[in-house]
C-alpha cells in the first residue's frame, strides 16, 4: 500500500505529540487503513531541544518545501495565531492537499471561505482540534447531531479564565493573584488577553454556532467580556444565592433569530455546568429532537488537542483511501438576524451599596418596578457601620438588556444609593 505523506506546520506543544503519535506506525496503520508517513516538519529553530524531535532531516524552515511538494498529500496546520497560518493552509488547499487544522482564530474569522474553497478544490479540511482540545465537538455538531435543529449552545470553554475563576469562588484571592497562579502553573500565556478578555471563547463560540445555526457567525457579531473585573466577594454573595459565576459563552437561535455572548454569568448551582472545575471545558447543547446533551473534557494542552489532531488525520486519510470528499459538509446558507445585546432577555444580580435607613429598599424597588424589572431573591449585609452604609444583591427575573442597564444608571443616581460595583447577567433556569 502506498503511504499517504503528511506535512506538519509547527513542532510546539501540540505539534510534538502529533509527531510523536505518528512515529507510532503501526497503530495508525492499523486503523487508517494504509501507512501514514510524517514527511516534513515546518518549524522555527532546527536546534532547539524539543520534548520530541522527528529525525533532523524531516525538519525545514522553509515553508514551499511542505507547500509545493507534490507528494505530500495532507498539511497539519499546529502554529497557531492568524497568519502565517492562514496563508499556508490557503496556499496547501490551492495545492490540492487537504488540511487538518487545530487553529480556533483562523477557522473563526476565515473558516467558511476556507471550507468553501476546499469543497472547489475537491479536498477536505478537517478542524476537530479547533474547538475544545480533546472533547468531540465539530464531528457532534456535523454527524452526531445532524437531525436535529440545534436551539441553545452554552459552554464553559476556557480553561484558563475557569481556572482562575475556582480560586477566586473558592478561596476568595483576587483576579491578579488567581491569574499570576495560573501563569506560574502553565495554565496561561505570559500575555493572557486572549483568554482573560474572552476573545479565545468568542472564536470557539463562532465556530460551534456556525456549524450549529448554519450561518457565518463572524467574531466581532459576538457580544464580549472579560473576567478582569470580578471581585471575589460576587462570588461569596452568588453561592449565597444558589450560583456559581462562570465565564459563560452562549448561542441561542429563535425563530429567525439569533443571539451569542460570552460574558461572566451566574449560573444556578443545579446547572450541569455550575460543576466545571479547573481546565476542564463542558458544552451544553440541545437539540429539537435529542434534548440537552453535554459534552465535557480536557479542553486543551497538548495531548488532548493532539488526540483530536491525529483523529481527524487517521478520518482524513480513511476517507482518502475510500475516494470520499466532503462527507458532510458544513452548510452556512441561513441568514438569520443577529438579535441586538440590548434587546437579549436575561437574568441579572446587581450589587448596591446603599444608605443603611430606612425606605432605601423602596426606592430600589420603585425603580426596577417602573421598568418591569421584578425581583427573585434580594440579600442585605452590613458595609461600614461609620458611614450607615449596607451593601444590597439583587437578583431579578429575566428582563430585556436595555432595561436592566437602564435600572442600574437610575438606580446609579439615586441619592440613597452610594455605588453600583456589580452587574453580572444571569440565568434564570436550571438545565
Amino acid at each position: 500500500m502506498t503511504a499517504v505523506r503528511v506535512g506538519l506546520l509547527g513542532l510546539g506543544t501540540v505539534g510534538s505529540q502529533v509527531a510523536e503519535r505518528l512515529s507510532r506506525e503501526a497503530f495508525v496503520t492499523e486503523r487508517a487503513g494504509v501507512p501514514v508517513e510524517l514527511a516534513r516538519v515546518l518549524v522555527r529553530d532546527l536546534n532547539k531541544p524539543r520534548a520530541y524531535a522527528p529525525p533532523r532531516e524531516l525538519l525545514t524552515t522553509a515553508p514551499e518545501e511542505i507547500l509545493d511538494d507534490p507528494s505530500i498529500a495532507v498539511i497539519v496546520e499546529v502554529m497557531g495565531g492568524m497568519e502565517p497560518a492562514r496563508s499556508h493552509i490557503e496556499h496547501a488547499i490551492e495545492s490540492g492537499k487537504a488540511v487538518v487544522t487545530a487553529n480556533k482564530e483562523v477557522m473563526a474569522h476565515h473558516g467558511p471561505t476556507l471550507l468553501e474553497l476546499a469543497k472547489a478544490r475537491g479536498v477536505d479540511v478537517y478542524f476537530e482540534a479547533a474547538v475544545g482540545g480533546g472533547i468531540p465537538l465539530i464531528s457532534t455538531f456535523k454527524i452526531d447531531l445532524l437531525a436535529n435543529e440545534i436551539s441553545r449552545i452554552e459552554a464553559v470553554i476556557n480553561g484558563t479564565t475557569n481556572f482562575i475563576i475556582d480560586r477566586m469562588a473558592r478561596d476568595g484571592v483576587g483576579f491578579d493573584a488567581a491569574l499570576a497562579e495560573a501563569q506560574a502553573l502553565g495554565y496561561a500565556e505570559a500575555d493572557a488577553t486572549y483568554d482573560v478578555e474572552g476573545f479565545d471563547a468568542v472564536f470557539k463560540l463562532c465556530i460551534m454556532s456556525s456549524i450549529a445555526f448554519r450561518t457565518r457567525i463572524h467574531p466581532a457579531e459576538v457580544y464580549r467580556e472579560g473576567i478582569r473585573d470580578l471581585d471575589p466577594v460576587d462570588f461569596a454573595y452568588a453561592a449565597e444565592l444558589g450560583y456559581a459565576i462562570k465565564l459563560l459563552a452562549q448561542a441561542r437561535a429563535d425563530g429567525d433569530e439569533v443571539e451569542v455572548r460570552v460574558h461572566p454569568t451566574c449560573v444556578p448551582t443545579s446547572h450541569l455546568l455550575a460543576a466545571v472545575h479547573g481546565a476542564y471545558n463542558a458544552v451544553l447543547i440541545e437539540g429539537d429532537l435529542v434534548g440537552p446533551v453535554l459534552l465535557y473534557g480536557q479542553g486543551a494542552g497538548g495531548r488532548p488537542t493532539a488526540s483530536a489532531v491525529v483523529g481527524d488525520i487517521i478520518d482524513l486519510v480513511f476517507s482518502m483511501r475510500k475516494g470520499i470528499s466532503n462527507r458532510i459538509a458544513v452548510d452556512f446558507s441561513r441568514a438569520p438576524r443577529r438579535r441586538p445585546m440590548d434587546q437579549v432577555r436575561t437574568a441579572a444580580y446587581l450589587r448596591l451599596h446603599v444608605a443603611d435607613r430606612a425606605g432605601v429598599l423602596a426606592e430600589v424597588t420603585r425603580v426596577l418596578g417602573e421598568l418591569g424589572i421584578s425581583i427573585s431573591s434580594i440579600v442585605q449585609k452590613a458595609l461600614i457601620v461609620e458611614h450607615a452604609a449596607a451593601e444590597l444583591v439583587i437578583l431579578t427575573h429575566p428582563a430585556r438588556e436595555c432595561d436592566l442597564l437602564a435600572a442600574r444608571e437610575r438606580l446609579a443616581s439615586l441619592s440613597s444609593v452610594y455605588a453600583v460595583p456589580a452587574f453580572l447577567r444571569a440565568l434564570s433556569e436550571a438545565r
